[in-house]
């Protein structure tokens, strides 16, 4: 019988039991790289040829009042610059669930069947979390903010917008808007992690508060109403954080002895089996 040829390293999954070298690990990193970074420039070559369609796109938060001439460049090599930059972002977009994947592939092997399947949903909701994040982002937070700031003083000035600074506003607050929306995730990496616990977030959420209205005032924008725009989801985020820290923490990963406990004879080994893990 033939023997069936199996994939390089970092073009499969690499089996549980399946033993590897320090050489092979990292080859298999090297892989994962080079696959990614084929991922970004596939779909950054998608993203020139849908270039036009794109930059459409990305001006219709533009208010539909609006009175100014279109976008301006200052100079020669500005549109091809802008062009690029918008394309690049967009292909990080498009090339995020490859790279999640790719990570999930290459740490997956280390892990028990139970935390596969977190892992699994974890990448999935991350995935998810952001695209809903940069679709906020789009459809709520910058027709609002671009209204204001375009109306604001509009009978004093005559708005002329330039195409690199939109073009980069906008990427900017969509990818910031992304961004947030990873909150409740990261909530439950710390919780994960034994540094916070749910408890710890339900009493804290004072200061949570405080911090939040910072990243929003930090944030592309700063306008009292982008501001309140990006606070509502966070805080709603954050409640859901919460909640996700108080059902799916587990044991702490830091919490070695009980590990043990947990795992009796088997030790750390079996952690695999235990609840949460």
């Amino acid at each position: 019988m033939a023997r069936r040829t199996r994939l390089p390293l970092g073009l499969r999954t690499v089996a549980r039991d399946e033993e590897l070298t320090v050489v092979e690990h990292l080859e298999e990193l090297r892989r994962r790289l080079i696959v990614s970074v084929l991922a970004l420039i596939a779909a950054f070559a998608v993203t020139f040829v849908f270039r036009d369609w794109i930059i459409e796109i990305l001006k219709q938060p533009l208010p539909s009042d609006w009175e100014g001439d279109g976008l301006l460049t200052l100079s020669p090599t500005e549109p091809f610059f802008t062009i690029l930059k918008v394309c690049l972002w967009t292909a990080v977009l498009l090339a995020l669930p490859v790279w999640l994947y790719q990570l999930y592939a290459f740490v997956i092997p280390a892990v028990g069947n139970q935390s596969r399947r977190l892992m699994l949903v974890v990448v999935a909701g991350v995935s998810a979390l952001f695209l809903a994040g940069v679709a906020f982002g789009y459809y709520v937070v910058m027709p609002i903010a671009l209204t204001f700031f375009l109306g604001f003083g509009g009978d004093l000035f005559t708005a002329q917008i330039r195409a690199g600074e939109y073009f980069g506003f906008v990427t900017t607050m969509l990818l910031a808007s992304g961004m947030i929306f990873e909150v409740p995730v990261a909530m439950l990496a710390l919780a994960r992690l034994g540094v916070v616990t749910a408890e710890m977030y339900r009493t804290q959420w004072r200061i949570a508060i405080v911090v939040i209205a910072a990243v929003a005032a930090l944030l592309p924008g700063g306008d009292p109403l982008s501001m309140m725009l990006l606070m509502a989801p966070m805080l709603v985020l954050y409640v859901v954080g919460i909640w996700l820290a108080k059902t799916f923490a587990g044991t702490p990963l830091w919490d070695r002895e009980t590990w043990q406990a947990e795992a009796g004879d088997g030790g750390p080994a079996s952690t695999a089996d235990r609840p949460g893990g």
